[in-house]
């Protein structure tokens, strides 16, 4: 008898447990963990291959990056062969049988219209996306079918949560909605400004905002900047009154105070990605570009 409650606790244990398992989500970039844990909460266990300083074009697959595909339900990242250099391996090496089903792998890029997208492929212009520019995430618009799309992954996971995805979708883009709204507001001084950008990480950006990008620190894409080709732009940013020289942590800020220190503009350092919140990320966004606007003006 003693056995018999002993096996049928044990059993209800075990269903209680797996009715209380989480979805395991490997993101590629913090950007993608910051909206998991916006829609799945307390319902997913998040793993992200970067932190928000890194360079996602740039990445080594790590043993412990291995492992934590081949846990995981989910892996989201952005796509549009942005980390072609080293997810495919990962995915590879995982053997995880669920990255074989058209449920296990998300891209963000595929969801939205993508900028940039070349006439022609030719390596020898350096690194060109295929499918267009990867970096839609700091575009807050296109972010909100990424989570609706997101919502809708995680029920095909876990029918179960269905609902409770539902109401967090619909939680957030309440908050996101309304955010994007002040934001606007708050940044109408920047429309028309023009800048120069290490690498078009920040076109999304620019593009939602009205801004104007008139040259490219990299003489092409992934290569790093050379004397020549900075002094070249020099010329520009003093032709089109250029305000601003983003660049990004992982960037290196050599060349972009090379060209504050020789024109009126301002070297101006803009977060990429946020570990925490993507509310944060563009808060900071938009605060530091208006603050930078008000002083090299």
């Amino acid at each position: 008898m003693r056995a018999l409650k002993y096996l049928l606790a044990t059993t209800l244990l075990t269903m209680s447990s797996a009715s209380m398992a989480k979805l395991n989500i490997f993101t590629c970039e913090p950007e993608w963990a910051s909206l998991a844990r916006e829609i799945g909460a307390d319902r997913v266990n998040i793993s992200t291959a970067i932190s928000a300083d890194q360079d996602p074009h740039k990445v080594q697959a790590r043993p412990s990056l291995i492992s934590a595909v081949r846990n995981a339900d989910l892996v989201f990242c952005t796509g549009a062969e942005l980390e072609v250099g080293w997810l495919p391996v990962l995915l590879s090496r995982s053997a995880n049988p669920r990255m074989q089903k058209a449920s296990g792998v998300l891209y963000a890029a595929n969801l939205v219209p993508l900028l940039e997208k070349p006439t022609t492929l030719d390596r020898s212009h350096g690194d060109i996306h295929a499918a267009g520019n990867p970096h839609m995430h700091l575009d807050p618009r296109r972010i909100i079918t990424v989570a609706e799309q997101l919502s809708a992954r995680l029920a095909e996971l876990d029918a179960e949560g269905a609902a409770f995805y539902r109401d967090n979708l619909s939680d957030f883009l309440n908050s996101w909605n309304a955010a994007i709204k002040d934001w606007e507001s708050r940044a109408t001084g920047l429309r028309g400004t023009k800048v120069v950008v290490h690498h078009r990480s920040f076109s999304y950006l620019l593009d939602w905002l009205g801004m104007t990008a008139v040259a490219e620190m990299e003489p092409k894409p992934g290569l790093p900047p050379t004397p020549g080709h900075l002094g070249e732009i020099l010329t520009q940013v003093e032709q089109h009154d250029v305000k601003m020289v983003l660049y990004t942590s992982f960037n290196g800020a050599q060349g972009a105070r090379w060209l504050a220190e020789r024109s009126g503009a301002c070297a101006v350092l803009l977060p990429y990605s946020h570990e925490e919140s993507l509310f944060i990320l563009f808060e900071e966004l938009v605060n530091t570009l208006n603050q930078h606007q008000a002083m090299c003006s």
